[in-house]
């Protein structure tokens, strides 16, 4: 996409709902995580988080190892080709068609959500679906304006980048902490894998209730300076959420165990982060 979005009214409009005075996840995030695209308000925000637990100060590189972790085996194991990530953080973006594409450029991503900042960052990345009769394959991005909260939209607007004949893995990091209800959450993660094809992997980071007591201090502290309140998960919670999914080896672990490498980042303390990739099944066939 070459236009300059600062000249497109859509955009504009989009920009000016962004309020600089009140913490958002996101921005708060992109700043633990070393990135530049917060603000004061999220700075100070974030500051008292890690006051509150300073275990989150470690978060960052924990999910960015495990994210990475997660798509070589997907795209070399699992053979997927398609991604959708739901709730992308700022930092995550910059960096997510990098981590995809170093393990296979023909890969497609699709950025969901409705952050006015994290979707202008989608569109910065955007590269379109290439013509079908071009040479090589080539990978694609697209992005869809929508919450977590409305799976169906998600899927509808992902079908204009994803080919749903094949197999898809959607990523859901993070973002269901700020689903208050399980049950609700549970629903949500059943609605998407219930539109992919048999093959297709959901892939969840979840904070944790009970791997660290400080987390406790630090959820409420956030939940009074924002409107996007969080909620913690135990492990057993968070295996609700992929019920009826197969899981991949190790299962349902703290995140810096899911298949932790030699060269990945080592923590003296368990990182307070369920991790999980769970797999469609592929329907057998019964006996003739």
């Amino acid at each position: 996409m070459t236009a300059d979005w600062r000249r497109d009214e859509a955009r504009r409009e989009e920009a000016a709902l962004v309020d600089a005075t009140v913490p958002n996840a996101a921005r708060v995030a992109d700043y633990l995580d070393g990135g530049k695209d917060n603000f004061e308000a999220d700075r100070k925000a974030a500051r008292s988080l890690v006051a509150a637990a300073p275990i989150i100060g470690l978060i960052a590189p924990a999910w960015r190892a495990f994210h990475q972790r997660a798509v070589r085996y997907l795209v070399r194991e699992a053979g997927v080709r398609q991604f959708i990530y739901v709730g992308v953080s700022l930092a995550a973006s910059n960096d997510t068609n990098e981590i995809v594409w170093s393990a296979d450029p023909r890969c497609r991503i699709v950025f969901a959500d409705n952050d006015p900042l994290v979707l202008a960052h989608a569109r910065a990345l955007m590269r379109p679906v290439p013509d079908r009769g071009a040479g090589s394959p080539h990978g694609a991005t697209g992005y869809v304006d929508a919450d977590v909260s409305e799976p169906g939209a998600i899927v509808a607007g992902a079908r204009e980048t994803l080919d749903f004949g094949q197999p898809v893995a959607v990523m859901l990091m993070f973002i269901l902490a700020f689903i208050e209800d399980t049950a609700t959450a549970a629903g949500i993660v059943s609605s998407l894998a219930g539109a992919l094809p048999p093959g297709s992997h959901v892939v969840i980071h979840h904070i944790a209730s009970e791997l660290n007591p400080a987390l406790e201090m630090a959820a409420r502290r956030w939940n009074q300076m924002s409107e996007q309140q969080i909620t913690l998960r135990s492990k057993d919670e968070v295996a609700s959420l992929v019920a009826g999914l197969e899981l991949v080896s190790p299962g349902l672990v703290p995140i810096g165990e899911w298949r932790h490498g030699r060269h990945d980042p080592h923590f003296e303390e368990v990182i307070p982060m369920h991790a999980v990739v769970a797999r469609k099944p592929i329907a057998q066939r019964g006996p003739r």
